[in-house]
């Protein structure tokens, strides 16, 4: 059977080095044999300010219910995106506001603190690109873009495992080191890890 693959590319530039390693993944896991779809966030057509809240709900615009029916279809799903002032980009940010929503990714149940996770099943890798070492991202800022993806988001809402790949320090990264980064994820593709 083969393997639904979602890439989720959380970069606005379509130049970016995060867009290259989208592409890279998706062309190893194509060549593998898998089933890959794609999600340019900064391509899509929506607001991505959760406007009321949780107390009305927003009617999801055309681009957030194929990306909806994209997440459900998939069995593994790959988040590409910087890391900008130690978070994910906004339009990423509003990405996850907008469609991992109560009923949809997970439910509180009622008089509870406790919720159930809606995504069990699937699996998930972030590549995230910086600009310091990996090491010291973690240690003097907490991995605090990862913790909000991997842990309060995916984790939250029952996708297990999920993998993290570190590409940096891309400002000062020569072309070499690019294309040694973009050969990394085409491998990732590959093995659909």
């Amino acid at each position: 059977m083969k393997k639904n693959i979602l890439i989720i590319n959380g970069h606005p530039n379509k130049k970016s080095l995060n867009y290259a390693l989208s592409n890279a993944y998706q062309q190893g896991a194509v060549k593998s044999g898998a089933q890959v779809e794609v999600i340019h966030i900064g391509e899509l057509n929506f607001n991505p300010n959760l406007q009321y809240g949780y107390m009305k709900r927003m009617e999801l615009e055309p681009d957030l219910l194929d990306s909806l029916e994209k997440i459900k279809k998939a069995d593994h799903l790959v988040w590409v995106h910087p890391v900008w002032w130690g978070g994910l980009p906004a339009i990423m940010k509003g990405f996850i506001d907008r469609l991992f929503l109560p009923g949809i990714a997970y439910q509180y149940r009622e008089n509870s603190v406790w919720w159930d996770k809606l995504l069990i099943g699937k699996t998930a890798r972030i590549i995230t690109t910086i600009d310091q070492p990996a090491w010291y991202y973690r240690m003097f800022y907490g991995n605090s873009s990862v913790n909000q993806l991997k842990k309060s988001t995916l984790e939250f809402c029952g996708i297990q495992p999920v993998k993290v790949t570190y590409i940096g320090i891309v400002k000062t990264a020569a072309e070499k080191q690019r294309a040694e980064w973009i050969a990394k994820a085409y491998q990732l593709g590959e093995k659909h890890k």
